[in-house]
């Protein structure tokens, strides 16, 4: 039976530190006390779930809330951090599945199709402009990229196991 109480644990600690930090007026996180820190606080619980008590299926939904928690405070804030959310979440994903796989040995292909995918969405603009020079052919297939990546989902799906 796995350990149910880190979880719980961890999110109680977490919501009281950041109220108390929050009703005692400590301005130098006064940027901390907002929503996104609320979902990394969860998502370090997941995790602390995933990891402490061997519960890998929860490192998955961690890394994913922590990470999206991180993005929410980052973007526009640092340099170097992508706007693109989309592009980001599906990166999360990707790090969840392969952090997971560590654990598992589960999830490999499903880490390596998202972290294509991110890589498209956070870098569309020098992919395309990169293939620019390929206008007539490959560019009918870049517009259909979406329907193309619903298709090969459909076949996923469908397809027969062997």
């Amino acid at each position: 039976m796995k350990n149910q109480r880190i979880f719980p644990g961890i999110i109680l600690i977490g919501f009281g530190a950041y109220l108390f930090l929050q009703q005692s007026g400590f301005t130098a996180l006064q940027t901390l006390y907002s929503w996104p820190t609320l979902l990394i606080i969860v998502g370090v619980a997941f995790l602390g779930q995933g990891y402490s008590a061997k519960d890998h299926e929860a490192i998955l939904p961690g890394v994913i809330l922590a990470g999206f928690g991180l993005h929410y405070h980052f973007a526009g804030k640092i340099v170097f951090w992508p706007n693109n959310t989309i592009g980001m979440l599906v990166l999360f994903i990707s790090i969840g599945f392969f952090l997971r796989f560590q654990k598992t040995n589960n999830g490999l292909f499903q880490a390596f199709l998202f972290l294509v995918l991110a890589l498209l969405l956070l870098f569309y603009d020098k992919v395309s402009e990169y293939l620019g020079f390929l206008q007539n052919g490959l560019s009918i297939a870049w517009k259909f990229w979406p329907a193309i990546i619903i298709l090969i989902g459909v076949y996923f799906l469908f397809r027969k196991k062997k």
